[in-house]
């Protein structure tokens, strides 16, 4: 008797184990994913202050309504591991200990906390009273949700720099800012509202930007990471600012519509001149 209520044991066990692996070969797709999510960001070279013999600090605007931009943007809720660039950055908010700074300085000075940014998303809970069915006052509170689909551009601040040792005009980025555009519902024709959310400092961002994939419209197997895209420069962006006597004045404050881009062509051909000036040929 007691054999076999070991068989029965055993078997139960063998159907138990069998049914656990059927589940665990569930795979969407064909391979498993390994190499992004194992990917680290590529180093940056050492830098010696006495190599670095000129620099200028810029800031650019990138458009996420720019066709080449759309990766950024995209998709507007998670696919799988698959996210935007702002979802990506909550999340590194949430879970990985990411830093964000105030809008404010960009100095990455002023940390702020997780309540500050659903704020300026207008994620408050909204407390609500009305009577129920038998005349009573009762108060409900309404949880907002962040929209992170709002997120439309993104200010980067970023160096650039030549290095004398290795003879390069190189780039290095320092922070950046999403923007969230919004309209208040309250308000008929309302126009659009535009705010800086916070601050990233990028260098502490790059880990979690190298082991999360972008979608490529050519090719599945050899998709690209948000590091690579900033990286290799992969986005369309234009200068906004620039360091100044002027207490590092925007463009816009002295230049509107066309005319300020023409100002942000004109910082551009300004380094790239320095370039190539320094060459004899």
């Amino acid at each position: 008797m007691k054999q076999y209520g070991l068989i029965i044991v055993i078997l139960l066990s063998f159907m138990f184990i069998s049914k656990t692996e059927s589940k665990a070969q569930v795979l969407d797709g064909i391979y498993v994913k390994e190499h992004v999510p194992a990917r680290k960001p590529v180093p940056y070279k050492f830098l010696r202050e006495s190599d670095v013999m000129w620099t200028k600090r810029i800031w650019r605007l990138i458009d996420l309504n720019e066709k080449i931009n759309h990766p950024l943007y995209y998709p507007k809720n998670p696919i799988g591991d698959r996210m935007s660039l702002i979802d990506l950055l909550l999340w590194g908010i949430n879970t990985e200990g990411i830093t964000p700074y105030a809008t404010d300085d960009d100095r990455f000075t002023q940390p702020i906390t997780r309540s500050t940014i659903e704020t300026t998303f207008g994620a408050v809970d909204e407390t609500i009273t009305y009577n129920d069915e038998n005349g009573n006052e009762v108060s409900k509170t309404i949880k907002n949700e962040i929209n992170s689909f709002e997120v439309k551009q993104y200010i980067v601040k970023e160096d650039w720099f030549f290095d004398r040792q290795y003879s390069v005009m190189d780039i290095r980025i320092i922070g950046l800012c999403p923007v969230r555009f919004y309209t208040k519902d309250d308000q008929v024709d309302a126009e659009t509202r535009r705010v800086q959310v916070f601050w990233i400092y990028f260098p502490e961002a790059r880990r979690i930007l190298a082991n999360h994939e972008v979608f490529n419209e050519f090719n599945d197997a050899e998709r690209r990471t948000f590091d690579d895209i900033f990286f290799k420069r992969k986005f369309n962006s234009v200068i906004v600012r620039e360091s100044n006597v002027y207490d590092d004045r925007e463009i816009s404050s002295y230049a509107l519509g066309l005319q300020s881009m023409l100002e942000g062509e004109k910082i551009k051909k300004k380094i790239s001149n320095y370039e190539q000036d320094l060459w004899n040929y």
